[in-house]
Parts: C-alpha cells; structure tokens; sequence
C-alpha cells in the first residue's frame, strides 16, 4: 500500500475552493495507477514518490492549479508547452484535467522511467553547494519547539538554497525588534509550507 501523508491532507484544504477538487482528483488517480506511491512535501508542494525518485507534483495557486511529471519531457512529450508549472496547464476546474485514461497512462509511464532508473533529460551533475550561513540561534531554538514542529518539517525539507534564504534574512537585521519581527514571519510561513520568497515565486 502506499504512503498517504497528512500534509497533503493540509495543503489541499488550505487551497481555494476551486482547486480542491482539481488537486484531490489529481491524488486519486495518482494513487489508483501506482498503489505503491509515497507522497511528502517538497519545496512547499505536494509530491509523489516512486521507484527511488519524484513521480510528480501538484500545486494550487490563486487562480490555477497544476500537476506535473518530473520527467515531464518523457512522460507527455517534448512538443507538450509545460505551463503554469504542470505538464497538463493551468487547470481551474475539474474539466480541465485530461480523460482518466490519458492521466492514469501517463502515471504509469512515469512509474516505468523510475523503475528504470531514466534521468531526467539535461540533467547535470550537481556542483558542491555553497555551505549555510550559520543559524542565528533564536531560529535553531524556535524550530526545536514543539508547537513550531511543522515550520521544522518545512525547514528540513527545504533545499539548501531556501534555508539560506531565511538564514540570512532573520541573521542580517540589525536591531533585536526587527529579527524578532522577522523570526514571527518566518515561522507563520514555514508553517504554512512557504520559501522566504513566495510573494514573488512564479506561477
């Protein structure tokens, strides 16, 4: 059986009303074609895991939601305009997802290249990450308490590029009232699953 995460659960109902049903169908179907799937969080998204890598992912903003393929290229096709971050566009209604047979087919075809073990097309070798900035300590205290236990599970789960980002933000104020300001802001939205910049991330 697969891996069913409340997270998720949490995410979807804190989505407009019009995506819910786009991102609990998406699930569904997810879970109908590889029962074996294991979803998480990352990058503040829900996504879905098998065969040793991400199967997809799905997202809801203010006026779309989206679900795409990681191997998007090999799943649905290069010629195939990946907008709004989704292999399947912008979706704001449960008709703008494709026929059951096309989803559950396309699910299954990125269940093959995991199991294969494909890459995804382009990918690079990684180059060494530039190692964190140190923590400021009221950050390292605050996220061991227990009632900011999901703002850890956010922080933790980030790339080391988004941890930088609140790091350094919190770190550079200069004045005790303004990194307190900020360590408040930064836990509300690690809470909420949110990157430091997430007014002005692209969707």
């Amino acid at each position: 059986m697969g891996q069913w995460d409340p997270r998720v659960d949490a995410y979807i109902a804190k989505s407009a009303a019009f995506a819910q049903p786009i991102l609990a169908r998406v699930r569904e179907l997810v879970h109908e074609a590889c029962p074996q799937v294991e979803e998480t969080i990352k990058w503040g998204m829900p996504s879905f895991v098998h065969g040793g890598g991400i199967l997809a992912g799905m997202a809801a903003f203010k006026q779309h939601a989206s679900f795409g393929y990681w191997k998007h290229a090999l799943v649905v096709g290069d010629g195939v305009e990946r907008a709004g971050m989704g292999s399947y566009g912008k979706m704001t209604s449960l008709s703008d997802l494709p026929p059951k047979k096309q989803v559950i087919a396309d699910i299954r075809r990125a269940m093959a290249l995991n199991e294969q073990g494909v890459k995804t097309p382009g990918a690079r070798k990684a180059a060494t990450p530039k190692p964190l900035p140190e923590m400021p300590p009221e950050l390292i205290a605050a996220l061991a308490m227990r009632k900011h236990a999901r703002a850890k599970v956010t922080f933790d789960a980030f790339a080391p590029s988004h941890r930088r980002e609140y790091i350094e933000w919190i770190g550079e104020a200069r004045q005790d009232e303004t990194r307190k300001r900020r360590l408040v802001q930064a836990l509300e939205w690690l809470a909420e699953g949110k990157q430091r910049n997430w007014k002005y991330a692209k969707c």
